[in-house]
């Protein structure tokens, strides 16, 4: 993706780069369609006025547009970020129900919950900041699960936790599928192609006044910048596991460091 810059730099580096780039580019249109500006001027009067109506109304539309992206990322980031807290919670809670289990069995689980923990925190995430679903954890969940439905419980106390634990591992499932999920989820390109146009558009309908050099560049300049600013962080909020505004793994580390660390 040709916005895939953005997630290898720093906030201000991402917000400093992309202003810079729209502004530059409003300004050199802005004095590239002067003379044409000038001769539609003389030929249209009141083009001000026209021009300024009709950005009013394309500005709310697109506003609208860019508002609700804006709003729908954000909204993408909280889940997510809710869903690797919800995992991480479930999994210290399998970790603590399986406490209660017989030994040797109870050793093994525990050891392969804590192996997969640090698998997320250590090799799973790095993996997801790159954009790629980790595949290593596959086989640690699947030995988990078949060890706990191997198990037999002997009285009705055991039976009764071993339900809790199974059900606690269903749930840890679930969230993890929800995770993986995320990492790829991204903003379809048909939508990032309707707000840079809409952003063409803003930019064009600006050059189309006719007014003083000074005070077209000032207008210009501030319509660009806000442009570049909303874009910029729809583009930080994108993708929940990648770039500077990203979910960090200190869900899974405050339960291993709790619960799990020898």
């Amino acid at each position: 993706m040709i916005f895939d810059w953005v997630n290898s730099v720093s906030i201000i580096t991402a917000f400093t780069v992309t202003t810079l780039v729209f502004v530059a580019f409003c300004w050199l249109g802005t004095f590239a369609s002067r003379p044409l500006v000038k001769s539609l001027a003389k030929r249209q009067p009141g083009l001000n006025e026209t021009v300024g109506d009709f950005l009013q109304y394309f500005g709310v539309i697109y506003g609208l547009l860019v508002g609700l992206l804006a709003v729908a990322a954000y909204q993408n980031l909280s889940d997510v970020d809710k869903t690797v807290g919800n995992e991480a919670a479930s999994l210290g809670a399998l970790y603590r129900d399986v406490g209660v289990y017989p030994e040797p069995l109870r050793s093994e689980l525990q050891g392969q919950i804590r192996d997969y923990t640090r698998f997320v925190i250590e090799e799973a995430w790095p993996l997801q900041q790159k954009g790629t679903v980790p595949e290593g954890a596959v086989t640690r969940v699947a030995k988990i699960y078949e060890q706990l439905a191997a198990f037999e419980p002997q009285s009705k106390s055991q039976e009764a936790l071993h339900q809790e634990a199974l059900q606690q591992f269903n749930t840890f499932f679930q969230y993890r599928r929800q995770r993986l999920q995320s990492v790829t989820e991204i903003i379809p390109p048909v939508l990032w192609y309707t707000v840079l146009v809409g952003a063409l558009v803003n930019m064009m309908l600006i050059w189309l006044f006719d007014l003083r050099l000074g005070i077209h560049l000032l207008l210009g300049g501030f319509l660009s910048f806000f442009l570049a600013t909303m874009i910029t962080l729809i583009l930080l909020l994108d993708q929940p596991f990648r770039g500077a505004v990203s979910i960090s793994p200190d869900a899974f580390a405050l339960v291993y460091d709790q619960l799990m660390k020898n």
